[in-house]
């Protein structure tokens, strides 16, 4: 499959979908590549989001075809896919658990690019991830045991505890209680996103 890619060398395919219930509650997102998958297995509609219209795989098909300025899209041998940026799922009304992803990009987040020893903050490049309890030692790879070290501290700690080296930690490590949706940053959020997230925003745990 040929596909028109982003500024930055990133594929369509793997950008990001809003994932709505069918009670039009958004539940969580996954990757356009994904999001089509479901078109195709009839599991999902896409939404419209400027007329609220929505269409099953054939007729977001049909409906790209006729904007060919549109913005982003797929390309294939035979069609012009216009991204959809919000699916909506045709049986599911339920509203899941929602955990934050334990990923390299969101344990930066949350350490604010900051080594948790000396309280540097550093580009990613200058960081890396140290277990508070070393793994040589049973310390688990988990959100309680992982935290941003720079490259000097790190590389003293080494597979000492904290004890051994005298260092103690600038904040306790734990899991991050933002929700799920604020993994995808603002600036990668479509516009249309919006109409749809209101209700997250209202409902949402509030955070110090």
């Amino acid at each position: 499959m040929h596909q028109r890619s982003t500024s930055n060398g990133t594929s369509v395919l793997h950008e990001r979908t809003l994932v709505l219930n069918k009670h039009w509650t958004a539940v969580a997102t996954t990757t356009v590549r994904t999001a089509l998958v479901l078109l195709y297995r009839e599991t999902a509609r896409v939404i419209c989001p400027d007329t609220y219209e929505v269409y099953d795989l054939g007729g977001w098909i049909g409906r790209s075809q006729t904007r060919n300025g549109a913005a982003r899209a797929i390309l294939t041998p035979r069609y012009r896919i216009e991204k959809p940026e919000v699916i909506l799922l045709r049986e599911y009304g339920g509203r899941p658990r929602r955990e934050v992803t334990f990923s390299r990009k969101n344990l930066y987040r949350r350490d604010n690019y900051t080594c948790q020893y000396c309280g540097q903050r550093r580009p990613s490049e200058e960081l890396s991830i140290d277990h508070v309890t070393p793994k040589s030692q049973g310390g688990r790879t988990a959100w309680d045991n992982c935290v941003l070290a720079c490259i000097r501290c790190n590389t003293r700690k080494a597979n000492k505890t904290l004890r051994d080296v005298g260092f103690q930690l600038i904040a306790k490590p734990e899991k991050p209680r933002w929700s799920p949706f604020e993994e995808v940053s603002k600036r990668e959020r479509p516009v249309s996103w919006e109409k749809f997230l209101s209700d997250e925003y209202w409902n949402s745990e509030l955070r110090d």
